[in-house]
């Protein structure tokens, strides 16, 4: 591993968790426009149905991948653009 990737590892984390937090917070505006609530449902809602419980959950993995990777993108191309190197 050469000393880009490594001095990126940090970075990487960080960014890392900065998506999640954007991830959700995009998730729970989309849910409160697609069904019309403020809490999505959890897989242990009894009251929910599976339609409802899946639906939450593809419609959450698909907005977090796509978050997690304009991030990833970004901070690569930004270290890129800082250190003249691609961190990946």
């Amino acid at each position: 591993m050469n000393a880009a990737k490594i001095a990126y590892r940090p970075v990487g984390l960080a960014l890392g968790a900065v998506s999640g937090m954007l991830a959700g917070m995009a998730f729970k505006q989309a849910w409160k426009l697609i069904e019309g609530e403020g809490d999505a449902p959890d897989a242990t809602d009894e009251d929910r149905s599976w339609q409802e419980i899946l639906t939450a959950a593809a419609i959450q993995g698909a907005i977090f991948a796509v978050v997690k990777a304009a991030v990833d993108r970004s901070g690569a191309v930004a270290t890129r653009r800082v250190t003249g190197t691609w961190p990946g």
